[in-house]
C-alpha cells in the first residue's frame, strides 16, 4: 500500500512494533504461532524481523517483569532502532531508573494519566532525555476527544507520538491538533529528515 502511494518503504515510512508480550507470555515462554519460544529464542525472533523488515520501534517486546531481556535485545540492536518501555517502567521515575541502569530499552512511553500527574510526566521525560533515552508520548487504549497529548509532544520535543491509526475521533483529534500547530508555527515550524534526527528533536 505505501508503495504504491508512490512512497518508498524505509525510507518515507519505517515500521514500529507494539509487541505487548506480556499478553503472550505464559509459565516462563513466550506463545507465537502455536510455539512456545524462550527468551533468547524470542531474541532471535526480533532480530529476523528487524533483518527482513524496517521496523526502527519495538515496544514492550518482553514481559514487563523481564529487565534482562529487555537489556539483551538493546545491547544487540543498532541505536537507530529503540527498544520501547512501556509495561516495564509504566512511566515511574524510580522504575525508569532501574532500566536505564541497566539498559533495558532505549525509549520511554510516556503516558500522563499512568503516573498520575503532569508533573511527575514531565520529570519522567527528563530524566529519560538526561539519559540518552528517547520519548514518545502515548494515548491510552480509553481515549477521548482531548487533544493535550499532541501538545505536550512538541512542547517536550519528543518527536514522536503514539495515538493509533486515524480512524476515530479520538484518534484523529490528535494528528488534527498537530496540524493546528504547525500552521500557527507558520515558518518556524521545522521537521528532521530522518528517524535518526528527530528522535529528541529540539
Amino acid at each position: 500500500a505505501i508503495e504504491a502511494a508512490g512512497f518508498l518503504m524505509g525510507a518515507d515510512f519505517v515500521l514500529g512494533m507494539d509487541a505487548a508480550a506480556s499478553e503472550f507470555y505464559e509459565d516462563g515462554s513466550y506463545n507465537i504461532d502455536g510455539k512456545k519460544l524462550t527468551n533468547e529464542e524470542l531474541t532471535e525472533y526480533y532480530l529476523d524481523l528487524l533483518h527482513e523488515y524496517p521496523f526502527k520501534s519495538i515496544e514492550d517486546p518482553f514481559d514487563e517483569k523481564d529487565f534482562r531481556s529487555f537489556s539483551n535485545l538493546t545491547a544487540k540492536v543498532d541505536r537507530s532502532i529503540q527498544i520501547v518501555d512501556d509495561d516495564l517502567t509504566v512511566t515511574n521515575i524510580k522504575i525508569l531508573k532501574k532500566a536505564i541502569d541497566e539498559k533495558a530499552g532505549s525509549a520511554l512511553l510516556l503516558k500522563v494519566n499512568q503516573i498520575g500527574s503532569l508533573t511527575e510526566a514531565i520529570k519522567a521525560a527528563k530524566m529519560a532525555f538526561n539519559n540518552g533515552f528517547n520519548v514518545m508520548v502515548s494515548h491510552r487504549s480509553g481515549e477521548t476527544e482531548d487533544s493535550f497529548i499532541a501538545d505536550l509532544a512538541t512542547g517536550l520535543c519528543t518527536g514522536q507520538m503514539k495515538s493509533g491509526a486515524t480512524c476515530r475521533s479520538d484518534r484523529t483529534c490528535k494528528f488534527n491538533q498537530l496540524l493546528r500547530i504547525e500552521e500557527a508555527l507558520g515558518p518556524k515550524a521545522k521537521y528532521p529528515k530522518s528517524f535518526d534526527s528527530w528522535k529528541n528533536y529540539i
